[in-house]
């Protein structure tokens, strides 16, 4: 065993060392749930010690509660310690314009009482709306102007990361769930995140507790009331059950009785391991309880090739989560410490207005603003009954600028999310689409397009067909998709 009486460090990204434990403060959200507020003054002294013993890195959110300004007390405090702040900005979806950007930014440099944010990260809810991109490049430029230090995501899935990877957008890390639970993470999104330099940040290490000894043996609880444990309960029904969770907590714990460590260290252990990770993000109740001692212990050991294959003997008796990072806030099934978010996804605007068709009665279409559609008369995609046509899609963004240029794979994703957005509009699902048609201008890209295709319509399963074709009209475009969907929803 090593001794260690601080914390592991890393650079994140250029200029920004932080510990390899960051503190997050989304419990904060829940501390003041019933209204009250905490004391910022008595919560900054609670992150002071943290930042004392060498955890001097804090991750935060527009919207967990007072955080921000409890973080910005402790910054603005005389002889303070060193601190990294981390938060997020979470916009409802709708026109990402500079100066909604710069508001959201602004309000957070604020609350955090600092002229620079060592990092921003964004999270967007629903990647049918491609407005997510126009943030992005507005941090981007935020960035340039010294308000930001440094630009992450939270909860971005592989594909859409390499949207925004692909547009040049200097994305640094990704913060996303992980843990002996969630393995989601080791997969497809660390090898990108290998490939092109970006870090994981991770939450949910310790399965909002459940990845303990307390929970060794012990029966499965009959309420829960705090939400943290209330969402991971839904991930250990996900993988399998309680007793899947056991199979995984008596693993742990013969590998933890070897290294003369806790459970959740091995946890702990288990994620920062992961090539891509840059950190663990260890959630605390200020004033009320820390675990800096236990956790300096992670530091100590390192895990070992019987250590895995313990574990991994374990990880065979559970499910894997379905999908990829992120996946759980936006569709089934839902994750999170509220469960089912299909109502809030569903009141969310269409990102394009139907408009009657004049002369019929039960005849819709939508525009999506391209120049053409007007020249050349046409719609995006018309509703006559419950039918709805999308017309041949390409990856045009806004006025005209291509997403995905010399990558079919993204043009691919940035497609299927506007076929999508363009059926919800007219009162469809996805699930509605019975038939879809692919053009290629290179047959070599039929295998990256086909598993993207895959990754949309691997459980709806419409009829397809695949074309290569001599061009596409425009410079640089790879790929164009249409599709028709059946709805029998009523919908006027």
């Amino acid at each position: 065993m090593i001794e260690t009486r601080t914390p592991g460090r890393t650079i994140l990204a250029p200029g920004l060392e932080i510990s390899r434990i960051v503190t997050g403060l989304w419990q904060v959200a829940d501390m003041e749930r019933d209204g009250k507020t905490l004391d910022p003054v008595e919560a900054a002294a609670d992150l002071a010690e943290y930042a004392r013993a060498g955890f001097d890195t804090f991750d935060m959110a527009d919207h967990y509660g007072s955080a921000e300004v409890i973080t910005g007390t402790l910054l603005a405090s005389p002889n303070h310690p060193s601190a990294r702040a981390f938060t997020k900005w979470c916009p409802a979806p709708g026109p990402m314009t500079a100066a909604v950007v710069r508001e959201g930014v602004e309000r957070a440099l604020h609350r955090l009482q600092t002229s620079c944010i060592d990092l921003m990260q964004f999270h967007w809810w629903t990647f049918d709306d491609p407005r997510y991109i126009d943030a992005m490049l507005e941090l981007a430029r935020l960035r340039e102007q010294g308000l930001i230090a440094h630009l992450g995501l939270t909860n971005f899935d592989t594909a859409h990361l390499r949207v925004l990877l692909n547009e040049g957008i200097p994305v640094a890390t990704n913060q996303v769930c992980m843990s002996l639970l969630d393995r989601r993470g080791t997969e497809q999104m660390s090898t990108l995140c290998l490939e092109r330099g970006v870090r994981l940040l991770t939450y949910g290490v310790m399965g909002g507790g459940f990845l303990s000894e307390r929970w060794l043996g012990a029966s499965e609880p009959a309420a829960i009331n705090d939400w943290s444990k209330m969402k991971y309960s839904r991930f250990i029904q996900a993988v399998g059950g309680w007793q899947a969770l056991q199979n995984v907590l008596q693993a742990a714990h013969a590998v933890a009785r070897k290294h003369g460590v806790s459970l959740s260290n091995v946890a702990a252990r288990w994620v920062l391991e992961q090539k891509a990770v840059g950190a663990i993000i260890v959630g605390a109740r200020l004033g009320e309880s820390e675990h800096r001692s236990d956790n300096l212990k992670v530091f100590t050991f390192a895990l070992d090739d019987e250590d895995h294959a313990t574990l991994s003997k374990a990880f065979a008796g559970t499910k894997n989560l379905p999908g990829d990072c992120g996946d759980e806030y936006r569709k089934p099934p839902f994750l999170t410490a509220s469960g089912d978010l299909s109502h809030h996804l569903n009141s969310l605007e269409p990102l394009w207005e139907r408009q009657p068709s004049e002369g019929y009665s039960n005849r819709w279409t939508i525009d999506s603003g391209s120049i053409w559609e007007p020249i050349a008369g046409y719609s995006r995609a018309v509703r006559s009954g419950d039918r709805i046509i999308v017309s041949g899609t390409t990856a045009t963004h806004g006025s005209g600028h291509l997403i995905g240029r010399n990558d079919a794979a993204v043009q691919t994703t940035y497609i299927l999310d506007k076929i999508s957005a363009s059926i919800k509009a007219l009162g469809g699902r996805l699930e509605d689409v019975v038939r879809t048609r692919i053009y290629l201008t290179n047959a070599n890209d039929w295998e990256a397009v086909s598993r993207v295709h895959g990754s949309y319509f691997g459980h709806i399963r419409p009829a397809n067909t695949m074309l290569v074709v001599a061009a596409l009209i425009g410079d640089g475009y790879l790929v164009e998709i249409e599709a028709e969907a059946i709805t029998h929803d009523n919908w006027q």
